[in-house]
């Protein structure tokens, strides 16, 4: 199972940019969006359907033009479920699930640090997150977790380390989350197929950061240890331009 996970920074935007016509030609079975931006009405469905996926799952924000996560599919799951049944978590519309039969896939979309109030709201979401997942893992072992965390786990994950240190998405407490929700029972598909540095999902749009390969790693397929050695490959998209971020793959026997 070939699965992709992209921030997409508005579905809308992207289709306008050949995102459908990139999705054909990567072909994924599932592929995971975040920040769609938009509500089904306002989405192609029959286009995206007509591209190859005809199950699509939409779960939006509360504010209009905001967030969302959505899973489209090749193959028809047994279960969606929609949010997490967690209000703070879910009028920002940020995670949906699909299962298989030995497999469930979700997309997130873990909120951004901007100020001292989306701060602590992410770290609450952080929390009640492990937490959710945590009872989750009891009910489904093999789960993978795709999505933006907005939070670069290593110092190789990130371009300029120093000058970021003190920046929301590199802070240590956010760091930690990640490094101990990893140890919760997650393999880093990416780092376990690659080592090496200046491995980059998402630049900031000013001064050429893309072109300089000034960029952060938090797109991430977190794929359960109950999977491990069914892993056959991880890597990045970086020639993928239709966001300010890029698609992230991993394949699973």
């Amino acid at each position: 199972m070939k699965i992709i996970s992209y921030n997409v920074n508005g579905i809308r935007a992207a289709i306008t940019k050949g995102f459908l016509e990139w999705l054909q030609a990567a072909n994924p079975d599932v592929i995971c969006l975040q920040e769609i931006k938009a509500t089904e009405d306002q989405i192609p469905v029959m286009e995206i359907a007509l591209a190859g996926y005809p199950y699509q799952y939409y779960f939006s924000a509360q504010k209009k033009g905001y967030s969302g996560v959505a899973i489209l599919s090749k193959i028809e799951p047994k279960n969606i479920v929609f949010g997490t049944g967690v209000e703070h978590m879910d009028f920002e519309g940020r995670n949906v699930r699909v299962d298989f039969d030995d497999i469930s896939i979700m997309s997130l979309y873990l909120p951004s640090g901007t100020n001292i109030e989306r701060l602590d709201h992410k770290f609450m979401f952080m929390d009640d997150f492990q937490n959710y997942i945590n009872k989750l893992k009891i009910e489904i072992p093999n789960l993978v977790i795709c999505g933006d965390y907005n939070i670069c786990h290593e110092a190789i994950d990130i371009h300029d380390p120093i000058r970021n240190a003190k920046i929301s998405g590199f802070l240590p407490e956010e760091r930690a989350w990640l490094d101990g929700f990893m140890k919760s029972g997650f393999v880093d598909s990416f780092r376990h197929f690659n080592k090496e540095p200046h491995h980059y999902s998402w630049w900031s749009y000013r001064a050429g950061a893309r072109g300089n390969n000034k960029g952060w790693r938090i797109d991430y397929n977190l794929v359960s240890e109950s999977l491990k050695e069914r892993m056959k490959r991880a890597i990045i998209l970086p020639d993928a331009k239709h966001s300010d971020h890029c698609p992230v793959l991993v394949e699973i026997e």
